[in-house]
């Protein structure tokens, strides 16, 4: 067995935050060794948890609109790797969901990033993938980090969450739309075809 694959059957089979999550564990993602993408996201919802396919929601239909892709493209694991930062769905908090356990990232990721060579271009969906993967780098708020796409670029792009919950920071910076999404469209375009 490959070792992206033996890796993924063990998060698949992971229960370390088993006693935290109320729906149970039910593990979701998706790699290759060839995926050029990396969405990283927060973690699923309860439709995502329920499907088991990620992104299988409304935030994921914008999502898929902000990146010009048709789900088939979106969906091939060859092209696009989709790792959240909780792989499981945590559990609902006063408004939304609770943020993603931190127990996926600080035991998983590191191993399966490794495994990922090829990707070119990695999504950071939200404030916790964003200070995740930007660091010290990272802006003290979301919509800086959002509003600084371009220092990120090009091995990330810092995005807002694509929920209908955010559709107040959308409306309220529209330039994201108008400014960044083309640039998110084409980059995407060339990195896939």
């Amino acid at each position: 067995m490959e070792p992206l694959e033996n890796l993924l059957q063990q998060i698949r089979a992971c229960r370390i935050c088993e006693e935290h999550l109320i729906l149970g564990p039910r593990p979701v993602l998706r790699a290759s060794t060839s995926a050029k993408l990396l969405i990283v996201g927060q973690a699923p919802g309860t439709k995502v948890h329920s499907s088991g396919k990620p992104w299988d929601d409304q935030s994921g239909k914008r999502l898929r609109n902000w990146l010009g892709l048709e789900p088939e493209v979106f969906y091939d694991e060859s092209k696009v790797a989709i790792v959240p930062m909780g792989f499981c769905y945590p559990g609902k908090g006063k408004s939304g969901d609770l943020p993603p356990r931190p127990e996926c990232a600080q035991h998983w990721h590191q191993d399966l990033l490794t495994l990922l060579p090829n990707i070119e271009l990695t999504l950071l969906v939200g404030k916790y993938a964003q200070d995740y993967f930007l660091g010290a780098n990272a802006k003290s708020t979301l919509t800086e980090n959002v509003t600084n796409w371009r220092e990120y670029l090009p091995k990330y792009m810092p995005m807002p969450h694509p929920s209908p919950r955010n559709q107040f920071w959308v409306k309220h910076n529209p330039w994201f739309e108008q400014e960044a999404v083309p640039v998110l469209r084409e980059t995407v375009q060339q990195l896939l075809s």
